[in-house]
């Protein structure tokens, strides 16, 4: 666009803008106020007027909704109603609503939100459509709508004015549809299992269970400092030893880290702990539930995502952190003695790593460098090394590691979950090695929680322990490319002035 035409194009604008805003002032001035109106009888939806034709072909019905196309003929015109379900077309016939009706309706904009009562029938072209007998404005829409709104080359719009993106997009209304089908069926599937729905606290002293850097906020009333929430796990695990056996929470944690397309700031969590089972008992109920959930909301078991298919019909995957990275690296480190050999193994392969980082850590840093991108179908990793892994069970017969395992799918981690540490005399000293690690400079290390130790000391049952991104689980059920595409509002960089 030309430096000439952005001004004209402006102008254009604003004159249809005014030109709205006057139709406004006229409906007022006349006692037609549309934002006087409180409410409207929905009879049917548009998609349910379509699928029951057959029995409501000739009766009366109302739909509501966003006028989304407008053609005036002389003494009769044709609408589109747009609603949740999706679109129908309406006849408006100056005969049938009156003249004054008429005259009122072909004044009304695109974008407006009409009322529409009459009669089911099918046009000579074979569409589905309402004979109007009433037109009512419910509200009068101010703001012009885009022509081609899925067009634009400024996609972080659709973003910034979701609600314009769910009316100019069927599919992004359709993701998020599919968002609360995930959300209905995860919580359908855990309640059969007997998991009971809780909720833990959001603003929090101690911001543990998980490695990551937290918001900080202050507390006037009682002027100190708290912290949201970057996990949900230590106050289930309390539960836990409180007796209630099996519970879940899903909601919103915080991390102050970047954003990416695969990470935002707030973001859903769901994690669920169950009494008297361990890791193993976490695999099973990861791959029923993602099996579940994908048939509930997709309809099968094969998800495409991109590129590739997803088969969850057969076993998922299991194997050893240790295996993997000798599979795709191949690098055995059941052969590594200690941390010094794993560092200097490390500047072989041109991993950088810290000077705090042990064996376990480098071992880490070999898995995310050379495996995770491998991980197409459901996989399982398990048996994590003990140093980045400080609220998980000891596995007996090697203490270098722990009972944990990831799960991934597409090479991302889609859930993370543990045989949970219930020792509290090990958990003192873990937290401890934390304490070191947040000393030695690492700013996402966990902090002792004494509170929580005393829970422990109380006594919990061998538990099993998993957490899920419910936001990748949705970008995986909707072949969704960016987080920003599951998330309502997802948080955005200030525009500039």
């Amino acid at each position: 666009m030309t430096e000439q035409r952005a001004p004209q194009k402006e102008q254009d604008t604003n004159a249809l803008l005014k030109v709205r805003r006057e139709k406004l002032e006229n409906l007022q001035n006349e006692g037609k106020n549309p934002f006087t109106i409180t409410k409207y009888d929905v009879s049917h939806h548009s998609a349910e007027i379509k699928e029951q034709y057959d029995e409501l072909e000739g009766q009366t019905v109302s739909v509501a909704g966003r006028m989304m196309f407008k053609r005036v003929m002389g003494k009769a015109s044709f609408c589109n109603i747009q609603d949740l379900k999706g679109k129908i077309q309406a006849y408006v016939a100056r005969d049938c609503v009156g003249e004054d009706s008429y005259k009122d309706f072909k004044k009304y904009d695109v974008g407006d939100i009409l009322g529409i009562k009459g009669k089911v029938f099918t046009t000579k072209t074979g569409e589905i459509s309402i004979h109007a007998e009433e037109v009512t404005l419910l509200s009068k829409s101010l703001q012009i709508l885009p022509e081609k709104y899925h067009g634009l080359t400024d996609t972080d719009m659709r973003y910034r004015q979701r609600y314009v993106d769910l009316i100019m997009n069927e599919e992004v209304k359709n993701t998020f549809v599919k968002r609360s089908k995930v959300l209905s069926s995860i919580r359908r599937y855990l309640d059969d299992q007997g998991f009971m729905e809780v909720e833990t606290p959001m603003l929090v002293s101690n911001a543990g269970g998980a490695a990551a850097r937290p918001f900080e906020t202050h507390f006037n009333a009682l002027d100190e400092d708290l912290k949201l929430r970057i996990s949900l796990e230590l106050y289930l695990k309390r539960l836990i030893v409180g007796g209630m056996e099996r519970v879940y929470e899903i909601g919103r944690v915080f991390r102050n880290e970047g954003l990416d397309t695969r990470h935002n700031p707030e973001f859903t969590l769901m994690e669920l702990y169950q009494a008297y089972t361990d890791y193993h008992g976490m695999m099973d109920l990861t791959e029923n539930l993602y099996r579940y959930v994908a048939k509930e909301v997709t309809g099968s078991e094969i998800l495409t995502y991109g590129e590739y298919e997803m088969d969850l019909s057969k076993p998922f995957e299991r194997i050893t952190m240790v295996d993997a990275v000798k599979k795709y690296a191949g690098v055995d480190f059941n052969e590594i003695k200690g941390t010094d050999e794993a560092k200097k193994l490390a500047k072989e392969h041109h991993i950088e790593f810290e000077d705090r980082h042990q064996k376990g850590d480098i071992l880490n840093l070999f898995f995310e460098e050379y495996v995770e991108e491998h991980l197409i179908q459901p996989t399982f990793v398990m048996d994590h090394p003990i140093e980045i892994s400080p609220l998980t069970k000891k596995k007996p017969e090697n203490p270098e590691y722990v009972e944990r395992f990831e799960f991934f799918m597409n090479g991302w981690e889609m859930a993370n979950a543990y045989s949970e540490l219930n020792d509290p005399i090990d958990q003192r000293a873990r937290f401890e090695a934390q304490e070191a690690a947040f000393a030695a400079g690492d700013d996402e290390a966990n902090h002792t929680d004494e509170d929580f130790l005393n829970a422990l000391s109380v006594g919990m049952p061998p538990t099993g322990g998993i957490g899920f991104g419910i936001d990748r689980m949705v970008m995986m059920m909707t072949n969704s490319p960016a987080i920003r595409d599951v998330l309502l509002f997802p948080t955005m960089k200030p525009l500039s002035d």
